[in-house]
C-alpha cells in the first residue's frame, strides 16, 4: 500500500510540474549563405565555410541546447511539433576582420513566425565559439517553468532535535510560512521557537545554467531567488527575513534545490563546534513535499 501511495504522490508532483509546459524547440539545419560576387565580376567568390561546417554548427547548437532541463529539443522531422524554431547560418569574415567564423541565429514562435531574439558569436574557429553564450541568447525569451511553486521543507539535524522550515511558494509570488524554526545555543540553554508567517518572493530561472563565482569556484546554477518574510513567534532576532540574490541548484527530478551562495538565517551558536560546526545557522537545502 505504501508503494502505491508513493507512486501516486510522485505522479501528482510530476504532473503539476509539467502541466506548466516544457516548451519544444526545433533546430533547423544551419545554412551557408550564398557568397557575394568576386570583384563585381559576377563570378561567385569562396565563402570560406562549407556544408560540413554548417552541419557541425547544427550539431554543436543541438548539443548546447540539450543541456536545458527546461526545454525539449527537436531536430529533423520532429521540428514540425516545435513551439519555437531556431534558424541559423555560418559565415567567415574576410582576412581584414581576422578571418573569424561567425555564427548567427534567430528564434521565432512556430505558430506566428514572430522573431523573439537573435544570437551572434564569433571566434577564429567553430570550436572556439562560446556555445553557452550563443544558446543563452536564443533561450532568454522562452517562458520558464515556475518549478518553485509548491511546498518545500528544509531540515537541520541538531543534537536536541531537528530545526525545520516549511515554505509554500504560491503562483502569485506570495509565501505562506507554515513553520520557520529559529534556534539559539548560548552556552547554558538551547532555545527553539517555532514561527509562522507570510511573505513574498522573486524567482528568475535560466534555461541555460549560468556560472557564478562562489567562494572562488565557478558553480553552475539554475535560478536566482529572493525572499522577504514576516515572522510571528520567532526568536527576537528574527522578526523578519529578507535575502536576495540566492543562487539555486536543483536536482534532476526537480524535487530538491540547494542555495549555494547563502541561505535563510535561522540560528546562532555561541557554544562552539561541539554543538554545531558554525556560529550561524542557515536553511540551504530544500525538498519538495507537496
Amino acid at each position: 500500500m505504501k508503494k502505491v501511495i508513493f507512486i501516486f504522490v510522485f505522479f501528482i508532483t510530476a504532473f503539476s510540474l509539467f502541466a506548466q509546459r516544457i516548451y519544444k524547440v526545433g533546430i533547423l539545419p544551419f545554412e551557408v549563405p550564398p557568397a557575394p560576387p568576386a570583384n563585381g565580376s559576377g563570378a561567385v567568390s569562396d565563402s570560406g565555410v562549407s556544408d560540413s561546417d554548417a552541419a557541425e554548427a547544427t550539431r554543436l547548437v543541438i548539443a548546447g541546447l540539450s543541456s536545458c532541463k527546461t526545454l525539449s529539443i527537436l531536430e529533423g522531422e520532429g521540428v514540425k511539433a516545435a513551439d519555437y524554431l531556431v534558424k541559423g547560418q555560418i559565415t567567415r569574415l574576410s582576412t581584414g576582420q581576422n578571418n573569424q567564423i561567425v555564427l548567427t541565429a534567430t528564434i521565432s514562435a512556430a505558430s506566428t513566425g514572430a522573431i523573439l531574439n537573435t544570437s551572434k558569436e564569433q571566434a577564429p574557429t567553430l570550436d572556439a565559439i562560446s556555445m553557452s553564450s550563443f544558446c543563452t541568447q536564443l533561450t532568454d525569451y522562452i517562458p520558464y517553468i515556475q518549478f518553485i511553486v509548491g511546498k518545500w521543507q528544509s531540515t537541520i539535524d541538531m543534537n536536541d532535535g531537528p530545526v525545520i522550515c516549511i515554505l509554500e511558494f504560491r503562483p502569485d509570488r506570495t509565501v505562506r510560512v507554515q513553520q520557520y524554526d529559529t534556534w539559539e545555543s548560548n552556552g547554558t540553554n538551547i532555545l527553539k521557537y517555532q514561527a509562522i508567517g507570510t511573505g513574498t518572493f522573486t524567482f528568475a530561472g535560466y534555461h541555460m545554467p549560468r556560472t557564478f563565482n562562489i567562494g572562488g569556484q565557478g558553480i553552475l546554477t539554475n535560478a536566482t531567488l529572493g525572499i522577504n518574510l514576516t515572522l510571528e513567534d520567532a526568536l527576537p532576532k528574527y522578526p523578519a527575513i529578507s535575502v536576495s540574490g540566492l543562487r539555486m541548484v536543483y536536482n534532476d527530478s526537480w524535487t530538491g534545490f540547494e542555495l549555494v551562495n547563502a541561505g535563510l538565517p535561522c540560528g546562532d551558536n555561541y557554544t562552539g563546534p561541539s554543538v554545531y560546526p558554525s556560529a550561524k545557522v542557515f536553511y540551504t537545502k530544500f525538498t519538495k513535499i507537496q
